[in-house]
């Protein structure tokens, strides 16, 4: 449930703006001319979490952004003049709420949203599916967009795999990336395009100390120790094949659990000689706030999304550090990791559900993807995103990532995942970093009792 909390979190501190009112000159079309598409009529109301509708600053980069209202002036309301949109901006604080209580009483007809959210609505029956919208349309490709995320997420697919409830918009961006810096000055070779955990943790133990030309503390390995969807944790349970779980989302009673197993072992093994190497504070998700920057002492950041480097190269136009930061694959077998996807979807009782899809499309499109990237940095979900610029290899590489991609039951969407498994991974972590792991088989043992205790008494 808390997967896009993490996402929203980042774009908050990566991509916040401060809005403010008034028009915008600014063409957002790329000189493209819009016509109009359809005489089609209707209203839709659209629940949107988290997007500005109003021109303002990126307050990372300075530079100036064209808000929803102005670029919905220019395009959408060109192409389909007869289509009234009623727009709802909700804050992502409270917008699990402010959504579900909005497809309850039936007053929003599409959501853009978190995909854990969006999985959960689904299981209880609240959305529609798209697959008979699809079929019939023959204008809308769905081939366009990333096969990992169109279909093998559990934040667009059913449980089953079967249905198509979402259309993927925006990416959670996490890859591995080191300092090519440090690496030339302990002597230490470049990691590999597709890096393993063991090479990773054995390359970060020799980066750990005084830095031989500095002088000053390094650290070797950075990742954040108290993450509330374990994205870190699901790359190594993929790395090392401990599949932790076996079964369906669709009868989660019937859900074997893996827990215990040897490959969940190494698992927490390499999480165990892991966490001697971070600075302390990683363990609150603190101590890389230098990661990626000039001043940093961090040689390998995991689950990492190349933001700060991007935002001074746009701010500043030096590329240093873009040479600096380089990036490579997750640590799963394909170069997979966790994938927050975010997606738009349709209420179940949506008032009118074609006029619902047209919006859908339009709000999904290369254009607004396009739009959404060069005001906000959204990552994109696109298999051909061409206007992402050469000099943004961290995109670049999460379409890699996400295109290899697939959920699992070791995910936000499994709700023992949420609620106990990460947690105990984090305390496990917690108490590794100051030398007191707990013992390993025990600690996995009794996760696994727990785990099939709650599924016993599931109702």
């Amino acid at each position: 449930m808390k997967k896009l909390v993490l996402l929203m979190l980042s774009c908050v501190l990566v991509l916040s703006l401060a809005a403010c009112s008034g028009g915008s000159d600014t063409d957002v079309t790329g000189g493209a001319e819009i016509k109009k598409v359809s005489d089609m009529e209707g209203t839709v109301r659209v629940a949107l979490a988290g997007w500005q509708l109003d021109d303002g600053i990126n307050t990372q980069t300075g530079n100036p952004t064209v808000g929803l209202n102005e670029y919905l002036k220019q395009t959408f309301n060109k192409m389909y003049p007869n289509i009234k949109l009623e727009l709802y901006q909700i804050p992502w604080e409270n917008v699990k709420a402010k959504q579900s209580a909005m497809l309850l009483s039936g007053d929003a007809d599409v959501l853009y949203t978190g995909g854990a959210f969006a999985s959960q609505w689904y299981q209880e029956g609240l959305l529609r599916d798209l697959d008979d919208l699809i079929k019939e349309d023959k204008s809308f490709d769905p081939s366009i967009f990333l096969s990992g995320i169109m279909n093998n997420s559990y934040s667009t697919k059913s449980p089953d795999g079967t249905k198509q409830f979402g259309i993927p918009v925006a990416l959670g961006r996490r890859m591995t990336i080191y300092d090519k810096k440090l690496f030339e000055d302990w002597g230490v070779e470049p990691l590999s395009a597709k890096a393993a955990p063991q090479e990773i943790l054995e390359k970060a133990k020799k980066m750990t100390g005084k830095n031989p030309k500095t002088g000053e503390d390094n650290y070797g390995l950075y990742w954040s120790g108290n993450s509330l969807n374990g994205s870190t944790f699901v790359a190594l349970t993929l790395a090392f094949g401990a599949k932790g779980a076996e079964g369906t989302l669709k009868d989660v009673k019937s859900i074997k659990w893996h827990l215990n197993t040897p490959e969940m072992v190494k698992v927490m093994e390499w999480l165990k000689e892991a966490a001697k190497l971070p600075p302390a504070g990683f363990v609150n998700a603190q101590g890389s706030e230098n990661f990626g920057l000039d001043k940093n002492n961090i040689a390998i950041a995991l689950d990492s999304s190349g933001g700060s480097t991007m935002n001074e190269f746009q701010s500043k136009k030096n590329k240093d550090l873009l040479d600096r930061f380089e990036p490579v694959l997750n640590m799963g077998p394909k170069g997979e990791g966790w994938v927050a996807v975010d997606p738009f979807i349709m209420a179940k009782n949506a008032k009118d559900v074609k006029a619902s899809w047209e919006v859908i499309k339009f709000l999904t499109s290369p254009m607004t993807q396009k739009y959404m990237y060069e005001n906000f940095a959204q990552t994109p979900t696109l298999k051909n995103a061409d206007f992402v610029p050469p000099e943004d290899k961290y995109v670049k590489k999460a379409l890699e990532i996400a295109d290899v991609g697939h959920s699992e039951l070791m995910d936000e969407a499994n709700p023992f995942y949420m609620s106990d498994i990460v947690p105990a991974v984090n305390g496990f972590i917690s108490k590794a970093a100051t030398g007191d792991a707990p013992d390993i088989q025990k600690f996995l043992d009794d996760l696994q009792v727990r785990a099939e205790k709650w599924s016993a008494n599931l109702k």
